[in-house]
């Protein structure tokens, strides 16, 4: 198949995120393959940050996508009336989504953020899929928002401290997230951030060695990727990890 006939398919999220999407490597994998590589197929337990950051990307740039989102009027997940209309599936309260709304009406509400976002010459496209070749394999990527008047990749992210989104961005493996979009879509990133708490908005650009410390962790574990799952009669079991102290 073609790149653009795969790029095609990746837009149709069952895709991207099934089956199909799953013979690509993403951002996604590089916590796994670099901490625990036998887990890398196995399901992410979704988590109330997970939905609350989903929404938050869904109200800006697929608001008739909300639909999808189940919402109970209930104080907290432990409540008797939470429990029985859930059924066992992960569901947002309603105060999250007052206050994710809060928080979209506030990134909308600046005008440079709105700019970057929803410029009114229309130079955006919104979820864009993309597919590169990064030290032999096969790498995927879905950006938010590609700005090609200002030449960006955007990410949107929510952050429950600004002041410490810096050290997020390591823990988060952000740095090589920004490293693949680079590859993928041929223009720089930038990260747009809210504080879910403060609503103090932010933009972070990357630095060079920001690149590089991702281009590390992305040629690190496509090294653990073609060991554990490309290299013939592996056995993980006599994989061990030695260091100096």
């Amino acid at each position: 198949m073609k790149k653009d006939e795969i790029i095609e398919r990746l837009r149709n999220d069952e895709d991207y995120y099934g089956e199909y999407g799953d013979q690509f490597l993403s951002n996604s994998h590089i916590s796994k393959l670099l901490k625990n590589p036998m887990s890398l197929y196995d399901k992410t337990p979704d988590n109330p940050n997970f939905k609350i950051g989903g929404y938050f990307h869904t109200a800006i740039l697929e608001p008739d996508k909300l639909k999808s989102f189940k919402i109970i009027d209930a104080s907290t997940r432990n409540t008797k009336k939470y429990k029985e209309i859930s059924g066992g599936e992960l569901c947002l309260l309603q105060h999250e989504v007052d206050g994710i709304e809060l928080m979209v009406d506030k990134m909308m509400a600046n005008d440079i953020c709105r700019d970057l976002i929803q410029p009114d010459n229309g130079s955006v496209v919104y979820e864009e899929p993309g597919i590169t070749n990064l030290f032999g394999n096969t790498w995927k990527g879905k950006a938010d928002i590609i700005n090609h008047n200002e030449k960006l990749v955007i990410d949107l992210k929510t952050t429950g401290d600004i002041d410490k989104f810096k050290w997020s961005a390591q823990k988060f493996n952000y740095d090589s997230q920004a490293y693949i979009y680079r590859n993928l879509f041929n223009y720089d990133m930038l990260f747009v951030v809210i504080d879910k708490n403060t609503h103090q908005i932010g933009l972070y650009d990357c630095s060079p060695d920001f690149y590089r410390t991702g281009r590390d962790k992305v040629e690190k574990a496509s090294e653990v990727y073609d060991l554990f799952y490309k290299t013939e009669n592996f056995d993980h079991r006599q994989h061990l990890i030695t260091k100096t102290l």
